[in-house]
């Protein structure tokens, strides 16, 4: 079966490096898959249990999934390249939500929010302070951890310049390059401090390692790097009030009222 075996991710997986698989089907030569079943009775067993818990389902939609039990319920996964993924729930303690680039090979979950073809400028303004405050007044909540979601968080988000198409101006390019360049510090930074613990025989740092809350904080460069890429999104959208969460929203909120009149008069 090891040809149909994919690493899969969930918030916990992604987060904390831990290992879980799955058998993945979508795409696949169907002939050829059913030729291979026969030489795999534990997987068909599976596909088996899968057919019949759908099937016992009240749910009309999961009944018709009943079909195609070989195949998750929902595909979203990109074909290729990579995309970012963010879990969707997220500690409260947590300056910044963790998120990062996974290959497309790797099969994410429905407990993250997934963004296909991100750029680093995608990375940048998601991993900012400025994202962030307003991602922990507008997002859901899980007891107390923050629940991002696309609907609410980042579909109302206002960019500061548009994420899908090339600045207009130099300045536009210049505050764009300055925000990719700071984000790629970001995950450069991270990759030091994983390769640096691989050097001195220790375990490499998780993700939620790296932005959990401290006493005394172990990746300082880390830190270093946010306050550079805060610094340059701010710059970008010409914010000059402080660092609290009240008075970035209130900023953000004047923004997204601004254009949502633009958008009313087109």
């Amino acid at each position: 079966a090891e040809k149909y075996i994919r690493p899969f991710l969930g918030a916990e997986e992604f987060l904390n490096d831990k290992e879980r698989w799955c058998l993945w089907f979508a795409d696949c030569d169907l002939e050829q898959m059913n030729d291979d079943l026969k030489k795999m009775p534990q997987v068909v067993q599976r596909i088996e249990n899968v057919k019949n818990i759908r099937q016992a389902s009240k749910r009309e939609a999961t009944n018709k999934l009943a079909a195609t039990p070989h195949l998750f319920g929902e595909i979203r996964q990109p074909e290729n390249g990579n995309y970012l993924l963010i879990p969707r729930v997220s500690s409260e303690n947590r300056t910044y939500i963790p998120m990062d680039y996974v290959s497309s090979d790797i099969i994410n979950s429905d407990a993250n929010f997934s963004l296909p073809n991100a750029t680093l400028y995608h990375f940048g303004i998601l991993s900012s302070a400025m994202h962030n405050a307003f991602m922990r007044t507008v997002a859901g909540r899980l007891k107390n951890d923050y629940r991002y979601s696309a609907e609410i968080v980042y579909n109302n988000f206002p960019f500061p310049l548009p994420a899908q198409k090339q600045p207009e101006n130099t300045v536009e390019n210049q505050a764009r390059s300055k925000i990719e360049a700071a984000a790629q510090t970001v995950l450069d930074v991270r990759e030091q401090y994983r390769q640096a613990a691989i050097q001195k025989g220790r375990t490499p740092p998780t993700l939620a390692q790296f932005y959990n809350a401290y006493s005394v904080q172990p990746y300082p460069d880390l830190v270093k790097a946010h306050r550079a890429l805060d610094k340059a999104v701010d710059a970008a959208y010409g914010y000059t009030g402080n660092n609290s969460d009240t008075e970035r929203v209130a900023f953000l909120f004047g923004l997204y009222q601004q254009l949502q009149a633009a958008a009313k008069t087109k």
